[in-house]
């Protein structure tokens, strides 16, 4: 018996000796498509390639990851790269450094690179060709070499001829993500921008076509957790890779049956139950105008079906240009709907992620003079940054338009009768038309990377808010109650953290604002594209790795606790000595388990 385990000992070591000397060729074979990579060339204003130039890789944090040289070819590589955005920084003696920002490295995908370095001004152009198509170098990129003749004679773009009697195919299904998230909570949240329902249980699917086509389908179906009813959301989006761009277009439909009390109020019957309908087309694009000069563009056609049909437009448009040095200067606009996809930090699974929580997120829909209106906004903001090594300056102007401005309202049960009053849809309270009004503006802020996983943010700001002139209602009258609110403005200091546990994975992000006087409504810059704002109150959201135990997906678990506090509640008092409380951000909590395959 022991001659026996002997032979197997030394069997095992030979094996695994062999297999260090030469990898099997089944792990040889198999693809890693989670990674991307950047790739590129180096020329100078002929067209030559240059050897020895410098290519360093920087991370989102401007932080060095990878530096490597050009070879004989003037051609670099970085496999194996961590699907995010990156930036590239070419120098080369006697020429002016080049410098990219924002390079999307996506899974399967190589981010090509066309570097002209020159003694005047520097360039670098970028395209998307897929991970499997061999080489960094395009034909079309080598034609153009081709042309110069001081290059023809020292070209050398492949290392062996491919055999056109092979046939290659490309899988016209590959990359699939999915995630499947079960939620629970105390109502719906909302946003000031609108009401994100709870619906229980909610899937979004991702796949790559051809290569560079990808096809996402999400949905959401359940019940509301206060009012019982079914509700039901269903979203495709179709995106391209078409040279530095990414064109998106997307189909979301969402259904809710309101509650009973809602048929009441609007018909009169009980068992007669409205429903709102929205369908939603929206085009999403982002362009290179130069190599420091981003665009992002897109707009959406809403059709809103509950008691009448509403149909509007919503365009917006971001413009981003580096200044250099870590400095960058950012330009938005947004009509109609608000644009908080725009803030989204890009993670592997972002694309999926922001799909989610797209489906849930209602109009905020009020009632005027007995006629359905929704809320909608135009905004222009001028933002600056700058980073300095591990700390980021951010400053912020802003000028806001609000229409038909959707409060919810909490008075005693039996109190207040006035109209205009709507039945909150997820919530137990109700929703008032406050009408119009405009607020400016401005923040100003410091982030401090306290290391590679911790950031705290300082912020002090101007914003808009809302209050009343005489806190006493005389009669039930919604006009009465809508000329008393006014728009102002309040000062207000906010603290963040965010922090991320490297043991556990735990992922947590608390905030808290702090006013003189707490007896306003504070909209603040609802329709704000950056990811660093104010919200009011005290503010946690927490996510939690969980342990697969081998399974085939990864599991997270989510809190999400908004304005813990109640803070930036407007008290106003009734003749009968009762109160009535308007609010902008009704503290809600939230819970889900999310799988993620």
């Amino acid at each position: 018996m022991f001659a026996t385990k002997t032979h197997k000992t030394v069997a095992s070591l030979l094996l695994g000796m062999a297999c260090l000397l030469q990898p099997c060729a089944s792990q040889a074979a198999s693809p890693l498509k989670l990674s991307g990579a950047i790739a590129g060339v180096v020329t100078d204003t002929l067209g030559i390639p240059q050897m020895g130039a410098t290519v360093v890789l920087y991370n989102r944090q401007d932080r060095m990851s990878e530096k490597v040289t050009t070879d004989d070819r003037g051609e670099f590589r970085f496999m194996g790269l961590f699907p995010d955005l990156y930036s590239i920084r070419v120098t080369l003696a006697t020429y002016l450094p080049a410098f990219r920002q924002n390079i999307l490295v996506q899974p399967g995908m190589r981010s090509v690179l066309n570097v002209n370095l020159s003694g005047v001004f520097s360039t670098i152009q970028f395209s998307y060709p897929s991970i499997e198509n061999g080489g960094p170098m395009t034909d079309d990129w080598k034609w153009v070499l081709r042309s110069s003749s001081a290059t023809r004679p020292v070209l050398r773009f492949l290392e062996k001829t491919p055999d056109p009697s092979v046939a290659h195919h490309t899988a016209a299904f590959s990359d699939t993500r999915g995630i499947l998230k079960v939620s629970a909570g105390e109502g719906g949240l909302v946003t000031g921008t609108g009401n994100e329902a709870d619906l229980g249980t909610a899937f979004a699917l991702a796949t790559s076509l051809y290569g560079n086509n990808v096809l996402q389908v999400s949905g959401n179906v359940g019940y509301g957790s206060q009012t019982g009813v079914p509700t039901a959301a269903f979203r495709t989006s179709y995106s391209r890779n078409v040279g530095g761009g990414t064109p998106e277009i997307s189909l979301t439909m969402r259904q809710l049956f309101m509650p009973a009390r809602l048929g009441a109020a609007l018909t009169g019957n009980e068992s007669a139950l409205p429903m709102l309908r929205t369908m939603s087309a929206a085009l999403d694009d982002r362009t290179q105008i130069a190599d420091d000069i981003t665009l992002q563009y897109g707009f959406s056609l809403d059709s809103v079906v509950f008691v009448s049909h509403l149909n509007y437009f919503s365009p917006y448009a971001r413009l981003s240009y580096a200044l250099g040095d870590g400095a960058e200067l950012e330009f938005a606009y947004t009509s109609g709907n608000a644009r908080p996809d725009l803030a989204g930090e890009a993670s592997q699974d972002s694309d999926l992620q922001r799909d989610l929580n797209s489906l849930a997120m209602f109009p905020n829909v009020s009632l005027r003079e007995g006629r359905a209106k929704i809320q909608r906004g135009e905004e222009y903001e001028l933002t600056y940054s700058r980073k300095v090594g591990s700390r980021t300056y951010y400053a912020s102007a802003y000028r806001e338009s609000v229409a038909n401005a959707a409060l919810s309202i909490v008075a005693p049960a039996g109190q207040y009768y006035g109209g205009d009053i709507l039945p909150d849809l997820f919530t137990g309270s109700s929703i008032f038309n406050a009408g119009d009004y405009q607020s400016t503006g401005y923040t100003a802020a410091v982030t401090q990377n306290l290391g590679e996983h911790v950031s705290a943010t300082v912020m002090y700001g101007s914003m808009g808010a809302l209050t009343a002139d005489n806190r006493e209602l005389v009669s039930n009258s919604p006009d009465e109650l809508r000329s008393m609110i006014r728009a102002g403005r309040r000062h207000a200091a906010t603290t963040r953290i965010d922090a991320t546990s490297p043991r556990t994975g735990t992922h947590m992000i608390a905030s808290y604002q702090w006013t003189a006087d707490h007896r306003w409504a504070m909209p603040g810059n609802l329709y704000s594209t950056q990811a660093i704002r104010q919200t009011p109150g005290l503010n946690l959201y927490l996510r939690q790795p969980i342990p697969g135990f081998g399974l085939p997906w990864r599991m997270e678990a989510t809190a999400d606790l908004r304005n813990m506090l109640a803070q930036g509640y407007l008290p106003l008092n009734m003749v009968n000595g009762q109160r009535l409380l308007l609010v902008e951000t009704p503290r809600s909590f939230r819970g889900g388990l999310s799988f993620i395959f």
